[in-house]
C-alpha cells in the first residue's frame, strides 16, 4: 500500500527525494500507530485515530510544526485514496493542527555582508573562489540548497540562470553581469576538474556538490561575517528576500523569483521589511521617534 503511494508521489506529484523521504516516514509512522498494514483496512481509519496519534506525537515532545508537517503528509496520504476510492470518506475533514507561531526570518545586515567584508574573509584561491561564488550566489538570486547544488553549466547564461525548483518547476532568476563574470571565471578555470560533472560547482576532487558540505562552508563564513545564531544557505535566502523588499522589491515580482507556489509564503518577510519602514519613518519624519 505504502509503496503505491511513494510510486504515485515520484511519477505524478514529481516530489524531490528529500519530500517524498518525509512522506513515508510520516506516514508509516501512523499507519503503524493505528496497527493497518493493508490496505484493505484503512477505510476503518477514523479522525479519533488520527487525534490520538496527534497526542502522542505531541507527549513525545514533537513541536506544533512538526506536528502539523506530519498531519500534511497525512493529507497527502487520504487525498490520494480518496482519488483511488479506496476508502468513501477522507478522515482528515475533521482535524486541525496545533496552532503554531510564525517566527519571523532571520538575516544578515546589509552592512554585514558588503563586498569589502566578503573580500576580507575569503582566501585567494580556487576553493575560495568557489566558496565565495556559493554564499554569493545564495545572497544574489534566493536560490535553495538543492536548486545551487544541481545548477549545470549550461543553466547559466549573461542574464540568468536557469533552476529547477520543487516539484521539478523550472524559472528562470536575474543574474548580475558582475556576478556572471565570476561565474565564468571559476567554470572556466584550468585549476577545476570537470571531466567527472557538468555541475556548476563542485568539490575539490571535482564531484558534484552535496548538501551537508554547502551547509559547512555558509556556517563557517557566515560565522566570519554575522553574530547570527543560525549561519546556513536558508538564512541567505531569508537575506535576499528581505533586502530585496527593504530596497522597494514587490511582493509578486519576489515569489516570482524565490519560486514560492502561494503568495503567503512570501509575504513572512514582510514583517522585517516593515521594521526598516519604521526605522526609515522614525528618522525621516518630524515627530517620527519616541523622543
Amino acid at each position: 500500500m505504502l509503496n503505491l503511494f511513494i510510486t504515485y508521489l515520484s511519477t505524478e506529484k514529481r516530489l524531490s527525494l528529500h519530500s517524498i523521504v518525509a512522506y513515508e516516514n510520516d506516514v508509516s509512522s501512523f499507519l503503524s500507530f493505528v496497527g493497518v498494514d493493508s490496505i484493505d483496512d484503512v477505510g476503518e481509519i477514523s479522525y479519533q485515530n488520527i487525534r490520538a496519534w496527534i497526542v502522542e506525537l505531541i507527549n513525545e515532545g514533537c513541536s506544533n510544526k512538526t506536528v502539523n508537517r506530519k498531519l500534511s503528509s497525512l493529507r497527502g496520504f487520504f487525498k490520494w485514496l480518496m482519488k483511488g476510492s479506496f476508502i468513501a470518506v477522507d478522515p482528515m475533514q475533521k482535524i486541525k493542527g496545533p496552532k503554531q507561531h510564525k517566527r519571523i526570518p532571520e538575516f544578515v545586515k546589509e552592512e554585514e555582508i558588503d563586498i569589502e567584508r566578503i573580500n576580507e574573509v575569503f582566501p585567494d584561491s580556487i576553493s575560495g573562489l568557489r566558496d565565495r561564488l556559493i554564499l554569493e550566489v545564495f545572497y544574489q538570486t534566493g536560490i535553495r540548497l538543492s536548486e545551487l547544488i544541481n545548477l549545470r553549466v549550461n543553466d547559466v547564461n549573461s542574464t540568468s540562470i536557469k533552476v529547477l525548483g520543487k516539484r521539478n518547476k523550472e524559472r528562470l532568476v536575474p543574474l548580475s553581469g558582475q556576478l556572471y563574470e565570476d561565474l565564468l571565471r571559476y567554470i572556466r578555470s584550468p585549476k577545476v576538474d570537470r571531466s567527472q560533472s557538468d555541475h556548476v560547482f563542485l568539490t575539490d576532487k571535482g564531484d558534484k556538490m552535496y548538501p551537508n558540505f554547502v551547509y559547512r562552508k555558509m556556517k563557517f563564513y557566515l560565522s566570519l561575517l554575522t553574530n547570527l545564531s543560525k549561519r546556513s544557505p536558508h538564512i541567505l535566502r531569508h537575506t535576499f528576500a528581505t533586502h530585496m523588499l527593504n530596497n522597494g522589491a514587490g511582493l509578486e515580482t519576489l515569489k516570482e523569483i524565490l519560486g514560492h507556489a502561494d503568495l503567503s509564503a512570501t509575504q513572512i518577510y514582510t514583517h522585517n521589511s516593515f521594521d526598516e519602514i519604521s526605522k526609515i519613518y522614525d528618522q525621516a519624519h518630524p515627530r517620527g521617534g519616541n523622543e
